[in-house]
């Protein structure tokens, strides 16, 4: 997480020319059935390149009357951005050979730059003439010979019956497992391109789901499991490699694979498949080699395997479970290569099983096959050196997917749709439901309630509440034993001791030493796993999931506390910053939720000294951490506390720690969904939030609706860099049509809005009775966005003061109508208009005569000297004007010469003027200080930065600065005007004179270790200097020690050398 950071971003660029123009080469040698056999073949890759640009890729097709007008509202009412690019791509699929032409071409006009597009772009540049091969190579299955057929057939039939059941735990059942078909199953799961650099921070629970695809935040690709081999993602590569987290559905998507060849439906491009898990491949604890290894588990291909090693290119071999196996293979030793113990060429040599695994994934045997790899991504450091062609992660459920699950766990569909609304409805079990094994946890427990119609109030909320049921239903279904609150607390014991070695595994000793023996009762909690050591067999034991080892620890210490061990405790586990014990924390507060607790049917009354023990300590830490939200581990501890709040469920409790906050700062750090959802919850508690500062953030659409029910609340709200979308601004333009709102000033620059938002946005903004500052910079707005927004400002009733609308592509087409609004409308006073291209134009058709216009800038806007004029005639009307911003503009000396003779001439009282950056010389230096002197009451800042007044314009604007009083004057800013020692006895003479002045900023100019005693002086002698910026002029290092001496000098002094 990063500090937040006020610094706009840096937008960015087109895809790059080089690409460009060796693309648009490409497009033109490619004739009609080529270009079609290309689009085709890339379909997948293509959708999803053009997501964030399909709105305006669309329009340039339709300028080219390539799709009606109808097709394209209907490419921009589709809210949802990979259905958008889905159906633009049929439109001009359908529509033939010139509209897929326009539309290839259209992608290379796009404004801003994408990674997958211009890796797709790359890679079909680099297939060149070899595309065509490829594509026909990938079409169809290639042929096999006849005496190999019936062997083929028959490892399909054996792998069909292995891999079509799909086992699963169920509770209540009496052997523990139940097998169902796995089409009937299995649900899709998100795979993308590239892998993460893993460092274990927080849990996986409370990290993930930053609505679980924040693999968009980086452009990674989706690819289905079907186009792992064989497609427009991985072209002619050979080995891919897996990663996911635990219960992600890493050896189900292999099952799933081997299911789909066996029965034809995928990869018919390889002649046979052989797969292998690494926890079997442990059993082999003797020398073998590849022959035999496939012969162990498929004895039918008997003496064919020196046939079908003839080509490798149509074998694809599976490897699941890397982080299972017990020998770890180490890809960077090339002793594998040399030594002849480990070298591994021939599927006939006898080695290790880690040298055949080796020898197939770096190419040394049986080159050209194709090798699919899964691990834990804790492993894949071991792969480093491993000759890797596609990287890939399994990210778990999508939204749709997740409905799809619960549709499939539940025969009786009115009870899967309960239990996923009651999911969905639920911002913090919704958040769990990406990974397949917490779906499996949420299936189990929640279905009950929704089968035996239970009352709302009692289906669980949180996630404490949600492994309370789940620990119940066990007890549950074993009634039957003695005294199971003793052996519960045993395996509680277990359970504490492996998360506080950060430990899963268990052996025999372990349970031994907790008094703990195998029986049905302790294979509700623990699995039984066979693990080979040492050529030793062992039983080991491992929880059934990782956060049920997590509940089951806190539920012991919570059982077994005694006086003061809570509060202790916490503030030992607050020390370890590894993330071991965050969930358990979560769980251990959550425990002391004054609601039923179902498991005190089986463990008795939990105990109510340990309950205040929490509550008197979440009291205190909530008090100290709400006034510490400067720095990151600040705001990161108060969010911790607020999750501890939701878990408790104590009313009372968020009553009395939050009710009366009035500002929240949570800016720059990454908060996921659930963040929000705990967030909103607090929020919930406060009738009103003065100020709540979520600036990058990365909350993003889907966190955003999770805040949605209070941010009518919140005075000011600040939104800054959070992806929110154009959906997101539909989200708030519910909370603004609230009648009850209170949003003051609403900030949401650089939140990737567009025109499409436009309307959503006006017409929320005219129901609105609050809202009188709006900041929508650096975002696609256009100028058909603001157009929308000037029947805002028409409207009578319109309160907004400030408007900033910098940065959003506007130009002079929409000035016309946003004069006509400002003359009519009554309530602005701050426009900002900076960073667009409104060129002299726009510029020209100011109104004037707008009497409340207290903040005008126009910096950046593309105008010349020769707009100064009537900017000059417009501004000068505007007589409550304060600040004026025209920097970086090329007005140049006669342009200045024009404003300053109107600004000097008008009686208004600015206190802030803005030149920099605006070809000043010191030709006109007497103008600016012209205007500075019938200023000179009522000026606060100035700023000349980046101009060439040199000396000669200083020593001008140093004896305005004399001979008259600035009692304002705060600060000045001179960077970049080829300054020299000349001037500066002369700065030093005015700044004497002005003693209001606490901020000077000279940086890169040309002073010299001749102008340091004068600075010195300049520091001693104007004692109102509390910043001085000296950095990047021409100071030796003697010199720079001697400035950087006056650091501190006064309370507050700081200087930059």
């Amino acid at each position: 997480m990063a500090e937040s950071s006020n610094e706009t971003p840096v937008p960015r660029s087109a895809v790059k020319t080089s690409l460009r123009i060796a693309f648009m080469e490409f497009l033109k040698k490619s004739n009609e059935h080529k270009l079609f056999k290309l689009t085709q073949f890339y379909r997948d890759r293509l959708e999803q390149a053009i997501e964030e640009e399909v709105k305006s890729i669309a329009l340039l097709l339709k300028e080219q009357q390539q799709i009606s007008k109808q097709e394209l509202l209907k490419v921009e009412e589709e809210r949802n951005k990979a259905h958008s690019s889905k159906l633009l791509v049929t439109l001009v699929m359908e529509k033939g050979s010139v509209p897929r032409r326009v539309m290839w071409e259209s992608i290379l006009k796009t404004k801003y730059r994408f990674p997958k597009l211009e890796n797709m772009l790359t890679d079909i540049l680099s297939m060149g003439t070899d595309i065509q091969d490829l594509m026909k190579l990938i079409r169809g299955c290639t042929e096999i010979p006849s005496h190999l057929k019936g062997v083929q057939q028959k490892h399909k039939e054996k792998l069909c019956k292995q891999t079509e059941k799909l086992r699963m735990n169920k509770i209540g059942e009496n052997d523990g497992v139940k097998d169902f078909q796995l089409d009937d199953r299995y649900a899709d799961l998100t795979v993308i391109s590239g892998k993460r650099k893993r460092k274990h921070v927080e849990h996986e629970l409370l990290s993930r789901d930053q609505e679980h695809e924040a693999w968009h935040e980086n452009q990674a690709e989706r690819i289905p499991t079907d186009k792992l081999f064989w497609s427009s993602f991985v072209q002619g590569k050979r080995s891919v490699a897996v990663s996911g987290d635990p219960g992600i559905g890493k050896t189900t998507m292999v099952q799933k694979i081997v299911h789909d060849w066996a029965t034809e439906k995928i990869y018919q491009n390889f002649q046979f498949v052989f797969s292998f898990k690494f926890r079997e491949l442990n059993d082999t604890n003797c020398k073998i080699n590849l022959r035999e290894l496939i012969l162990d588990q498929y004895p039918y291909f008997g003496s064919i395997l020196q046939e079908i090693w003839k080509h490798p290119e149509l074998l694809l071999f599976i490897f699941d479970g890397l982080d299972e196996y017990k020998v770890k293979i180490d890809f960077a030793d090339n002793r594998r290569n040399t030594e002849p113990k480990h070298k591994c060429d021939d599927p006939e040599t006898w080695c290790e099983v880690s040298d055949i695994v080796y020898a197939l994934i770096q190419r040394k045997l049986l080159p050209g096959c194709s090798v699919l790899l899964t691990s834990r991504p804790t492993t894949l450091y071991l792969l480093e050196r491993a000759e890797i062609d596609l990287w890939a992660e399994i990210r778990g459920f999508a939204h749709a997917e997740r409905k799809q699950y619960f549709n499939r766990f539940f025969e009786r569909q009115a009870v899967a749709a309960a239990v996923f609304k009651h999911v969905k409805e639920n911002k913090i079990l919704y958040s769990m439901s990406f990974n397949p094994s917490y779906c499996w946890i949420l299936g189990q427990t929640l279905g009950p309630f929704f089968i035996n119609s239970v009352k709302l109030q009692q289906i669980p909320q949180t996630i404490t509440e949600l492994y309370s049921y789940h620990i119940y239903n066990i007890l549950e279904n074993h009634s039957n034993v003695q005294k199971p609150r003793d052996t519960l607390l045993k395996i509680g014991e277990l359970a504490f001791a492996g998360v506080s070695e950060r430990k899963i595994m268990f052996r025999t000793g372990d349970l031994i030493m907790h008094q703990l023996q195998p029986s049905q009762f302790v294979s509700g909690f623990l699995m039984e796993l066979f693990d080979s050591d040492d050529s030793v067999p062992n039983i080991v034991y491992e929880f059934t999931h990782l956060t049920v080892q997590e509940f089951i620890a806190a539920l012991a210490q919570f059982l077994n506390a005694g006086p003061g061990d809570i509060r202790e405790f916490f503030e030992e586990a607050r020390k370890v910053e590894d993330g071991r014990y965050d969930l358990f924390l979560r769980f251990l507060v959550g425990l002391s939720s004054r609601k039923r607790q179902p498991l005190e049917k089986y463990l008795g009354p939990f105990p109510i000294e340990v309950t205040y023990q929490v509550i008197d300590w979440i009291k205190v830490e909530i008090q100290k951490r709400i006034a510490n939200t400067w720095t990151k581990a600040g705001k990161t501890s108060l969010l911790n506390m607020f999750h501890y709040l939701f878990e408790c469920q104590n009313k009372p409790l968020v009553e009395s720690t939050v009710g009366s906050v009035k500002t929240l700062k949570f800016n720059g750090l990454q908060m996921n969904p659930i963040d929000c959802a705990v967030l909103s919850n607090v929020i919930g508690f406060c009738d009103t939030m003065n100020d709540i500062d979520l600036q990058n953030c990365s909350i993003q659409c889907d966190g955003l609706r999770w805040l949605e029910s209070g941010l009518h609340k919140c005075r000011v709200l600040r939104l800054w860099n959070n992806k929110l979308g154009d959906s997101g601004v539909e989200l708030l333009s519910v909370a603004l049509r609230e009648p009850t709102c209170k949003i003051e000033e609403l900030q949401l620059g650089a939140n990737n809005l567009t025109a499409s938002c436009a309307t959503d946005l006006a017409s929320a903004l005219s129901e609105n009775q609050s809202l009188l500052e709006l900041d929508l910079t650096e975002n696609k707005l256009g100028d058909s966005g603001i157009q929308n927004l000037c029947v805002v400002l028409r409207n009578p009733a319109c309160k907004i003061k400030k408007l900033s609308m910098k940065a959003n592509g506007l130009t002079a087409a929409c000035i016309k109508d946003l004069s006509s609004a400002l003359s009519i409308n009554q309530s602005l006073t701050t426009l900002s208009l900076g960073s667009n291209p409104l060129g002299d134009a726009g510029v020209r058709q100011l109104p004037k005569g707008l009497c409340r216009m207290e903040e005008l800038e126009l910096d950046d806007t593309s105008l010349s000297a020769c707009c100064t004029e009537d900017l000059a005639s417009a501004v000068s009307t505007y007589q409550s004007l304060r600040a004026l911003n025209l920097s970086k503009n090329d007005l140049g000396d006669s342009g200045i010469k024009i404003v300053s003779a109107a600004l000097r001439t008008s009686n208004q009282q600015l206190e802030e003027l803005r030149l920099w950056e605006v070809g000043l010389t010191a030709s006109c230096a007497r103008d600016v200080a012209s205007v500075m002197i019938s200023i000179s009451s009522s000026l606060m800042f100035l700023e000349l930065g980046g101009n060439k007044l040199g000396d000669r314009g200083m020593k001008i604007l140093c004896e305005a600065m004399k001979r008259n009083q600035y009692p304002q004057l705060k600060q000045l800013r001179f960077w970049k005007n080829e300054l020299t020692d000349s001037c500066v006895s002369d700065l030093y003479s005015a700044l004497r004179a002005i003693r209001s002045v606490w901020m000077l900023n000279l940086k890169s100019n040309n002073f010299t270790d001749q102008s340091v005693q004068t600075f010195r002086n300049l520091v001693q002698d104007c004692r109102g200097l509390r910043n001085l910026d000296l950095d990047d002029n021409k100071f030796s290092s003697n010199g720079r020690e001697r400035l950087l001496s006056l650091q501190g000098y006064r309370n507050g002094m700081k200087v930059f050398v």
